[in-house]
């Protein structure tokens, strides 16, 4: 599902060969989502046309693995998105489980970003340069120096970014990257960069919402810098809702998931690959996501050429709502 944002480009379309309407500014598409009216649809194969959330109800642990299913349920646990900031998003913020269980009757949103491209220049806002109170926090918003309290880091191709619930951060503009969250929609604006949208109104703030999510204890840019390791898995980020690693390789690789336990899914954001489980095989390329269900003992991935993939999955140790 594509979405057209304010900060929206043309790189989904240009890089990816995602089908938008040339001149349209799409900012996200979401690749595997689970979402009541948002369902990802199978693309190949026997269930092609049916949606995520058909194919959950119907295989339930088989799809999602014993441990998902029973903390989740059929709910797909899991967001996969490529995002194009051709602009800076808003300044924002995510609640946590329990004010967006409070509030929104949601999951709340922690996540994580893989920077797959950058512009020269390109920026990445996340945290405070300090420990802030509230107080201190309202009076740098209310006099519109906000940005003069957030960590600004420079970014470049591979860079790695953990966002907790809580954590203030917005992406700067020329920024291709691939996000892995929980599955959820609930996003607070704190700040727009005083911009209007094509009819001249400015988009919604959530500054009340938003003053009981942060943590102001962030004080951190939560980057972590990657090395690419040929042929070798490397963890990225972990966390109670996702375990993501980045895999390069340029000769065939046989991965063993006897042990995982949940379902696990492959982002490409370079070259191509042919992957192959349960006596199938579907090919892969840059800007394409596939889900391999926890039925999957093992899964082959045969590169066709030097190939980078995103593999991720829930830890066997998730929480509930």
């Amino acid at each position: 599902m594509l979405r057209e944002m304010l900060w929206g480009g043309d790189t989904l379309r240009e890089r990816f060969g995602k089908k938008a309407k040339p001149g349209a500014r799409i900012g996200e598409s979401w690749e595997i989502c689970g979402m009541p009216g948002k369902s990802s649809l199978v693309a190949n194969g026997f269930l092609k046309g049916n949606s995520l959330e058909e194919i959950a109800e119907i295989y339930m642990d088989e799809l999602l693995g014993e441990a998902v299913y029973a903390k989740f349920g059929t709910e797909f646990p899991l967001l996969v998105k490529f995002i194009d900031a051709a602009d800076k998003l808003s300044i924002q913020v995510h609640p946590d489980d329990r004010l967006a269980s409070e509030r929104h009757h949601a999951w709340g949103k922690t996540e994580m970003w893989y920077v797959i491209d950058t512009k020269p220049g390109a920026v990445i806002y996340t945290g405070f340069r300090k420990k802030t109170t509230r107080e201190e926090y309202l009076d740098y918003l209310g006099s519109k120096k906000l940005i003069d309290l957030i960590n600004v880091t420079p970014v470049r191709t591979g860079d790695v970014f953990f966002i907790p619930a809580g954590l203030v951060h917005a992406i700067g503009g020329g920024v291709l990257l691939t996000e892995i969250q929980q599955t959820s929609d609930v996003t607070y604006r704190i700040y727009d960069w005083d911009r209007v949208d094509g009819s001249g109104r400015p988009r919604e703030m959530h500054t009340s919402l938003a003053l009981d999510a942060i943590n102001f204890s962030f004080d951190s840019t939560n980057l972590i810098r990657t090395v690419h390791e040929l042929n070798r898995t490397v963890l990225l980020a972990e966390s109670q809702y996702f375990h993501t690693s980045l895999i390069t390789f340029d000769r065939p690789i046989i991965k063993d998931y006897s042990l995982t336990d949940s379902f696990i899914i492959y982002i490409c954001t370079q070259s191509m690959a042919v992957v192959e489980c349960n006596g199938h095989s579907e090919e892969i390329k840059a800007g394409e996501t596939i889900l391999i269900p926890a039925s999957a003992d093992s899964v082959a991935i045969i590169p066709r050429g030097t190939a980078t993939l995103l593999e991720v999955f829930v830890p066997q140790k998730t929480t509930s709502k």
